[in-house]
């Protein structure tokens, strides 16, 4: 990377030196481990633990819940946590982007919030009641983002343009490795607390190869100079009038994420209400090994694809399009059959996806000084449908039409978003 600082004073405006596989499995590794820290939850933990406490009324009656469906409980936990995400990873980022510390600006806040995150995980297996349920994922939540911010920000700061899909791909593929691992623990754990533990132990062994590559400290002149609280706050959002290629990416992203979020958030109960499955728990499995088989095979390659051709939106409307296409699958055939066919569908789509826009997101980013920062704004795209789904989900499922009325909406998203990338004039 380049030692040079770009002409606002800050770390370089682009590095130019090829990353080495090894930095490349480290950082996919790392990125792997927080999604395990994520989705071991989120798939199964948390619905299980929900489930629980609701059918428990004298349980969740001493805590002020008493008469609370599981499908709302899920929703409050999962959509409060999804706030904490959406304000913590741009501050983590921001503060990350300031650090200048012997030990880089980056490593600190990985190893910081992974252990943290691990701590919390533990303790969230032992939680009582759901309100401690509740606080405990929020930390979770917190801890876990601090360390996902700074994980991200390695790329645009170490990574050249040229190579960035390629490097995506890889995350992308360690990342729903990093999903399946998680939810494979949950499930087969053999108990609630053990598989909150199985997920925060590989959490955290998953960063330490990251930590042990070096990362140089900020030379003293490209330190930023220090800033009061009011102008930190002021400083970690954007004006897509003045970036409107970062506006437009950042609405393609979240338009499609909160379609996602749509589909994976009720997948338990849609399996175990409306398909009729023997056992949901093992079928959100089945469907989440088909995605990441299907992921996999796409993910990495077409992000070397987009490298060569140095094309990106073709990539993301063809996907978003694809993946629209399965969720209204969900929505009018509503078997197991068609449950896999989906899964599978929306793993292609997603994996050229997630590899494509990812190197198209870094490729808008306004300031080479807080790369950190703008790409903690663009993961609140990634965070913010995981607040919206819940909201938006329960009222669909419960009073408008049911889980066909869920899907319908889902697919519309993705498509909206896909169609929406023709706006980013900057890329090709």
């Amino acid at each position: 990377m380049p030692v040079g600082g770009g002409a606002d004073g800050g770390p370089p405006v682009e590095p130019t030196k090829r990353v080495g596989g090894r930095w490349t499995a480290s950082l996919s590794l790392a990125n792997g481990a927080v999604w395990v820290g994520w989705y071991g939850p989120m798939q199964i933990l948390l619905a299980s633990q929900t489930a629980a406490f609701a059918a428990g009324g004298d349980a969740a009656g001493a805590f002020g819940l008493a008469g609370m469906t599981k499908e709302t409980m899920l929703a409050w936990v999962t959509g409060v946590g999804a706030v904490v995400a959406l304000v913590a990873s741009p501050v983590f980022g921001a503060l990350s982007d300031r650090t200048a510390s012997r030990w880089g600006r980056r490593r600190p806040w990985i190893l910081a919030g992974s252990a943290s995150g691990a701590v919390f995980l533990v303790l969230l297996g032992q939680a009582p009641g759901p309100w401690t349920m509740l606080v405990g994922w929020c930390l979770v939540q917190l801890t876990l983002n601090a360390s996902f911010a700074a994980v991200t920000a390695a790329v645009p700061d170490r990574v050249p343009r040229p190579q960035r899909g390629t490097v995506g791909g890889w995350l992308g593929g360690v990342q729903i490795v990093g999903v399946v691992a998680g939810t494979a623990l949950a499930a087969a754990a053999g108990g609630i607390g053990a598989g909150y533990a199985a997920c925060a132990v590989l959490s955290l062994l998953g960063v330490v190869p990251l930590l042990l590559h070096h990362e140089p400290p900020l030379p003293g002149a490209e330190r930023p100079a220090p800033v009061t609280a009011r102008r930190f706050v002021a400083g970690l959002g954007f004006d897509p009038r003045r970036h409107p290629d970062l506006g437009w990416a950042w609405l393609t992203r979240f338009l499609i994420n909160l379609s996602n979020a749509l589909v994976l958030l009720y997948l338990l109960y849609y399996l175990r209400d409306r398909v009729g499955h023997p056992d949901p728990e093992q079928g959100v499995l089945v469907l989440t090994v088909v995605n990441a088989v299907m992921l996999l095979a796409t993910v990495v390659i077409s992000g070397v694809r987009s490298d060569r051709s140095g094309r990106r939106k073709p990539y993301v409307l063809w996907s978003g399009v694809l993946m629209a296409g399965a969720t209204l699958m969900l929505a009018g055939w509503q078997t197991w059959s068609s449950a896999l066919v989906a899964a599978a569908l929306l793993g292609v789509g997603f994996g050229v996806f997630t590899s494509v826009d990812f190197a198209l997101m870094t490729e808008v980013l306004p300031h080479a000084a807080a790369r950190g920062k703008d790409l903690g704004v663009i993961n609140v795209a990634n965070s913010l449908p995981q607040v919206m789904a819940p909201a938006l989900a329960a009222p669909l499922v419960t009073g408008l039409g049911g889980y066909t009325t869920l899907y319908v909406v889902a697919g519309l998203l993705a498509l909206a978003g896909a169609l929406l990338v023709h706006r980013v004039r900057g890329v090709d």
